[in-house]
């Protein structure tokens, strides 16, 4: 696998408050990892970064070896797209009109043919209705093409948003918590349907507290900790590394246990303990 997307010592400042400093990464074709860390951690900061809604303080983000701009719809112009953690699609908007938002931006139309509705232009209106409705089936929702996104159920808005995403045409996708709220099936399906873009040739990384989901999808894991990269490697390798243990318990393991064990003999926590 070679380097697709490179993040390279990337650090973000907020006036007295470091909320990145030198996280580094690479992103392989054809490759799942995860980004994992507690609350805090810099996760969705770092995935600002990576899409030009922030500047970094210090480092660089590059896609196939040229520097990505500081500039959101730039940014997705060159193959980078992604959801969001609250979700943000068009409420009164049918499902495939949030597509065909998406679309937009790799419709062909100059100006004369957009005012006059010419050939080139109702061809190209013709393609993008096409295609929505190729990534609307692809994520399972074609049924709901004509149903306004805010009436669709919890998860099909989460995988409505995914579709959107898809329908930039990316190289890379960015998941910002996509099984947040989903009941079991519709995680399961979601790692399901994320292998599916996986094979279509776009790589993806994903923020997620569901650390089960993550490790049964990724390839790699990455573990921030308070805006510093603390652990990469294997599920297996980050699951059994007792620094992760620690960072998301908040102390080492043998603390926490005889913490547990005290709390047992004395019919509660340890003193400053919490519950």
């Amino acid at each position: 696998m070679s380097a697709l997307l490179e993040v390279d010592g990337v650090s973000m400042v907020f006036g007295g408050l470091r909320a990145l400093s030198g996280v580094s990464l690479n992103l392989n074709e054809g490759e799942i990892i995860g980004l994992i860390g507690p609350n805090g951690a810099g996760k969705t900061t770092l995935f600002n970064c990576l899409t030009g809604l922030y500047s970094p303080t210090e480092g660089t983000v590059s896609l196939r070896g040229t520097r990505l701009p500081d500039d959101p719809a730039h940014v997705t112009q060159r193959g980078v797209a992604r959801t969001f953690q609250n979700i943000r699609l068009f409420p009164s908007m049918t499902a495939q009109e949030n597509v065909l938002v998406g679309r937009g931006l790799r419709m062909k139309q100059g100006p004369v043919s957009s005012l006059l509705h010419g050939p080139r232009f109702r061809r190209s209106e013709a393609e993008a209705a096409q295609r929505a409705e190729e990534l609307l089936s692809f994520v399972g929702l074609l049924r709901f093409s004509d149903e306004l996104a805010r009436n669709l159920p919890y998860g099909d808005q989460r995988r409505l948003e995914i579709a959107r995403a898809l329908a930039t045409e990316p190289t890379v996708l960015l998941l910002d918590e996509p099984t947040a709220g989903m009941n079991p099936q519709e995680t399961d399906a979601t790692r399901r349907l994320l292998f599916d873009i996986r094979d279509t040739g776009v790589s993806i990384i994903v923020i997620e507290h569901d650390t089960k989901f993550i490790f049964s999808l990724c390839d790699r894991v990455l573990v921030l900790v308070q805006g510093e990269l603390l652990v990469e490697g294997s599920p297996d390798e980050v699951r059994g590394d007792p620094r992760v243990v620690e960072a998301y318990l908040g102390a080492p393991p043998d603390e926490v246990e005889a913490q547990l064990h005290a709390g047992g003999d004395h019919g509660g926590t340890t003193d400053g303990g919490s519950a």
